[in-house]
């Protein structure tokens, strides 16, 4: 990305005219799209000694971990839409863990400069992208927490647009009951293919539920679906009932699609899906960062990629029961 595009200027939103301003711009080659909103990943950076609250757009971590996040996460929506990514001068995760315990939750740190570049990037796509088609809005963790930001203002501002919303993945934040009782509008998923509403879940192991570890994502009052048998209740879903998760080839770094024993069983009490799948290794210092913000066996970072094929296959039937509706 040329530095010209580089801005730390606090209100100053990207020119989304620009393609530079697009992590991914797809051709047009199906009738429906998703825009999807990548997690954070100015992480590791965002601890260094005076470093900025908010990531400039040519971040090399962030610019990497997007890239990543699309070939681990935002390909699942690949198969049946077009692809649309904006870079967007996102919240490090130093500020986003300070404004959570001074607030109780991180939105505040997502509120202000990556919600000014998101909503700009959305004002470009529809206006100059999306042609009326049908859409899919999507995220990860900081990612999704600006969708459900978005599902609240923006889309209630533009009814036109919302009405022809296929569903919202909003992955690895909460969805709160307090928050779908201010916001009537909306509507949380009740199962594998209806359309219009929103598709929520955070992770666990065991030990995150056994110690009520703490976990930024995980709000009181919170909502999952299990993301194998598209349950709202504590039904046990093997993980014979996986279509695949995405594995990383130890020879050649490449994902591929594998068995990690990704079950799925919704904790009510937590809101939460636990798993018994493998833990991904990671390094000491980013696994204590790890634990720090998502608890001693959070599985976080694993949201999408242990259920990778499931989610894929969803997106397939939830696109092929919008249009039968419609």
């Amino acid at each position: 990305m040329s530095n010209n595009l580089s801005s730390d200027t606090l209100g100053i939103a990207p020119d989304y005219s620009r393609k530079e301003c697009w992590c991914k711009l797809p051709e047009i080659t199906k009738d429906v799209d998703t825009f999807y909103v990548y997690a954070t990943e100015y992480i590791m950076g965002s601890f260094a000694e005076g470093a900025p609250d908010f990531a400039s757009l040519d971040n090399e971590e962030m610019l990497q971990g997007a890239e990543q996040e699309y070939q681990l996460h935002a390909t699942a929506y690949e198969d049946a839409t077009n692809l649309f990514i904006p870079y967007y001068r996102q919240s490090g995760l130093k500020y986003a863990g300070k404004m959570f315990k001074k607030t109780g939750t991180a939105d505040a740190a997502f509120a202000g400069m990556p919600m000014d570049d998101i909503t700009a990037a959305l004002d470009y796509y529809f206006e100059n992208y999306n042609g009326g088609r049908p859409f899919i809005i999507a995220g990860h963790s900081q990612g999704s927490a600006m969708v459900l930001l978005l599902l609240r203002t923006y889309f209630k501002d533009h009814p036109d647009y919302y009405a022809r919303m296929v569903a919202a993945y909003t992955i690895g934040y909460s969805v709160t009951d307090e928050y779908l009782a201010a916001n009537p509008h909306l509507k949380f998923a009740t199962g594998e293919t209806d359309t219009g509403v929103i598709i929520a879940w955070n992770t666990e192991g065991p030990k995150n539920v056994e110690t009520n570890a703490h976990n930024v994502v995980v709000l009181p009052n919170t909502r999952s679906i299990n993301p194998l048998n598209w349950k709202l209740d504590e039904t046990y879903a093997p993980a014979s009932m996986n279509l695949g998760s995405l594995v990383e080839n130890e020879e050649t770094g490449e994902a591929t699609i594998g068995d990690m024993g990704a079950d799925a069983q919704i904790n009510l009490a937590r809101g939460v899906v636990v798993t018994h799948a493998k833990v991904e290794p990671m390094p000491e210092e980013n696994a204590r960062t790890a634990a720090e913000f998502f608890g001693p066996d959070g599985r976080h970072a694993s949201d999408y990629t242990y259920y990778y094929s499931n989610i894929k296959d969803n997106v397939g039937k939830r696109v092929a029961a919008y249009k039968d509706s419609h």
